[in-house]
């Protein structure tokens, strides 16, 4: 089976808008998704957490569920709504 040269083209053409636009909104949703993130501290899940606290430099080192000191990325505003939830890390 024989391609024309004009159904190459117009494949060449649809894959390379299709990747440029599929590029474009993934840089926008990752940017979206940090402007939009708080930390929220004492609702995490052990071994769940996003970085270090006083006793461990790592994320992913919690070794209870739902430490005070241990905080994860959630979306802006829904810290709140969490139970045991705190924009703030509680005082050991």
């Amino acid at each position: 089976m024989k391609v024309s040269k004009f159904a190459k083209s117009a494949f060449v053409t649809t894959s390379a808008v299709a990747f440029a636009m599929t590029a474009a909104a993934s840089i926008h949703a990752d940017d979206e998704m940090k402007a939009k993130k708080e930390k929220c501290y004492g609702v995490v899940a052990k071994g769940m957490n996003d970085c270090g606290t006083s006793t461990h430099s790592c994320a992913g080192q919690s070794a209870e569920d739902a430490h005070p000191e241990e905080w994860v990325y959630v979306p802006a505003g829904m810290c709140d709504r969490l139970a045991g939830g705190s924009k703030e890390p509680a005082a050991m």
